[in-house]
């Protein structure tokens, strides 16, 4: 089981989600991906969760358990739409069950770690703590992110949270000096290792090339195959 989280939002972490799911279909796995609370979608429309599907393979079961209309924050969207937010113990429960008959889970939260899901305050880092489950934070490649990572990775030393590295969600196609120079930083401001770089426009692929090419965006630590950082600062 893998929980994901931004670092922000709008920074590729669905895409990285799909990368993650890819891979481990690719190798046989069985794989579900569970978004607590989707916003800024009506309903019948697609989400995260199908443009996971759609990226990854339609093997991949996918489970929402809240819709919300508005593009706001979970508790925010949920409390001005008058429906309930969505308590870390129901995703955690959920989560649990999915991974009684698949061998990977993704839990998929909605923008950084401390975004709030319910009118308690109960985030994506509470639901994790319920199953001890590790957190891979997702970051952006560009000025800003080695603070927003540093202060995400002491969110979750803090809870007693483990993570394994830190994927950069859109890696551009001419990095500019500041993303080049965060490929040296990045793993110092996580603590661990830097695990991939999607690249800028990868959800934009038809399912089979996304498939084909996710392996190498990812390290093999997670299900990728020889992924290896582009040259640092120049």
């Amino acid at each position: 089981m893998l929980f994901v989280s931004g670092t922000g939002t709008e920074i590729g972490k669905t895409v990285t989600v799909a990368a993650l799911a890819a891979c481990a279909v690719t190798a046989g796995r069985s794989v579900a991906v569970l978004k607590p609370a989707q916003t800024g979608v009506a309903p019948g429309e697609p989400g995260d969760v199908a443009e996971v599907r759609r990226l990854a393979g339609a093997s991949v079961t996918g489970v929402e358990l809240a819709r919300y209309p508005e593009p706001l924050a979970p508790r925010t969207a949920a409390r001005r739409s008058g429906r309930p937010g969505v308590p870390p113990a129901d995703v955690a429960e959920a989560a649990e069950k999915l991974s009684t008959d698949h061998d990977l889970v993704l839990v998929e939260g909605a923008g950084g770690l401390l975004v709030q899901f319910d009118e308690d305050g109960g985030t994506l880092a509470d639901a994790a703590r319920l199953l001890d489950a590790p957190v891979l934070p997702v970051a952006p490649a560009g000025l800003g992110t080695l603070n927003a990572t540093a202060l995400t990775v002491e969110a979750l030393r803090s809870r007693g949270l483990r993570h394994p590295g830190v994927v950069v969600g859109s890696w551009p196609a001419a990095p500019d000096l500041a993303a080049l120079c965060n490929l040296t930083d990045l793993p110092e401001a996580a603590g661990a290792p830097l695990l991939g770089l999607v690249p800028h426009g990868a959800g934009a692929l038809d399912g089979e090339r996304f498939r084909a090419a996710a392996p190498g965006w990812l390290a093999p630590g997670l299900g990728g195959t020889g992924f290896a950082p582009p040259h640092a600062e120049p």
